[in-house]
């Protein structure tokens, strides 16, 4: 959490799998205090350490044992963008029997990250 750097710690938020959620749920600090805290309405999302944690199905578990990227803190505004290309392209099927029609149809989406010192990736060792 402190490599990130003081700007961007601002909108940063928490993201992990749900097996990460998990493990981390039950970290407590040297005051026995929990470091995860549920969130008090619906609205409200849960925090970690005072930052809103966020779970993603396309996060790698985390499994003890095992190397794994499984939770990942930052800014996701300023360091990663999506691209949405406008339209989509919809091509009817010229092979589908009659009197049925198939259509295809395809629309491009994209994104990456354009600000590294916004994300940080947590590294877990085997």
């Amino acid at each position: 959490m402190n490599a990130l750097k003081p700007e961007y710690q601002k909108g940063a938020v928490w993201l992990m799998s749900r097996s990460a959620h998990a493990m981390v749920r039950k970290l407590k600090d040297q005051n026995h205090q929990y470091l995860w805290q549920p969130g008090l309405a619906d609205e409200i999302s849960p925090t970690l350490l005072g930052y809103p944690v966020v779970l993603a199905e396309d996060m790698p578990a985390l499994v003890a044992g095992t190397a794994s990227k499984s939770i990942v803190f930052g800014n996701f505004k300023e360091g990663y963008q999506i691209v949405d290309r406008a339209g989509m392209r919809i091509m009817r099927d010229p092979f589908s029997s009659k009197p049925y029609v198939e259509f295809y149809t395809t629309k491009r989406v994209g994104g990456d990250v354009i600000n590294f010192e916004a994300i940080k990736v947590i590294s877990f060792a085997a």
